[in-house]
């Protein structure tokens, strides 16, 4: 791998994104900042000296927008982290979709998928942000990926994370024998703003006096920077879920490989690539 990587971070703005961003500036790696908020991206940014590109995904021609000022402006992409998400309160987006389901899932892959020729050209790796929430929430219907029929904001989150590992499965299956590495992980439980547009039961936790027993973003950022300086097949094994630096326990349709690449066929079909 080369000393210095061209790292692009998504949701890098605040939380664990934006503690990750400071730490491999400061390891001396030329950071991308991507958020959704134009002063808070700025803000970080600029606090390290990184080039900055706002971009909501919870809109999708702004997530296609990002991909192309991306592809411009750098030439190598050694590391793409598709770290921005959230639980939220039922919305359909002006695409058409959840808003869980898009903002987790399928701005993310869109966005994999516009970069995928510069990223195989980069021999780069993926880093998913998931959750344990996958396991905990998640059971996957292909033919009701937005929850249509009985949405619950902790099902809607559960199924989108598990839509990170199982989209880490695929991009493992599909391209490492072209040279790119993806991987999955869970920061932990983080003390910052997450569940914040909801009334799920996340938000008490995460808004509460129990808010002093999570992890600092400093620590959720440096297992996202494990990945990202990490050499896969060495430190950390292509296509696997990872918890605080180890394999993690993965919700059992994680194994169903027809399940991956179902999903992956209906992203695509959903996306209209």
């Amino acid at each position: 791998m080369p000393e210095q990587q061209t790292i692009v971070i998504t949701g890098a703005s605040d939380g664990i994104g934006a503690a990750a961003a400071r730490q491999l500036s400061e390891k001396g790696h030329r950071v991308v900042v991507v958020g959704r908020s134009p002063e808070k991206t700025a803000a970080v940014a600029d606090s390290i000296s990184a080039p900055a590109h706002v971009a909501d995904f919870a809109d999708l021609e702004q997530v296609r927008a990002l991909a192309g000022e991306l592809r411009a402006a750098y030439p190598r992409i050694d590391v793409l982290a598709n770290n921005a998400g959230g639980i939220f309160t039922q919305e359909t987006t002006a695409d058409g979709f959840d808003k869980t389901l898009q903002v987790n899932h399928l701005a993310p892959f869109l966005l994999t998928h516009l970069l995928l020729d510069r990223l195989v050209e980069s021999r780069a790796r993926v880093i998913q942000t998931s959750s344990v929430g996958h396991r905990a929430f998640g059971r996957i219907d292909l033919d009701d990926l937005d929850n249509r029929r009985a949405w619950r904001a902790e099902k809607a989150y559960g199924d989108a994370k598990l839509a990170n590992v199982l989209f880490t499965k695929e991009l493992h299956r599909r391209f490492s024998g072209k040279g790119v590495s993806a991987a999955a992980f869970h920061p932990g439980g983080i003390a910052t703003n997450f569940a914040s547009d909801t009334s799920s039961v996340m938000r008490f936790a995460y808004h509460s006096p129990l808010r002093h027993l999570m992890t600092s973003v400093d620590t959720g950022g440096r297992r996202l920077v494990w990945l990202a300086e990490g050499t896969p097949g060495v430190t950390w094994q292509s296509g696997e879920y990872y918890e605080r630096n180890k394999p993690g326990k993965v919700n059992p349709q994680v194994a169903d490989a027809d399940l991956a690449r179902g999903l992956w066929q209906r992203s695509e079909a959903m996306l209209e690539l």
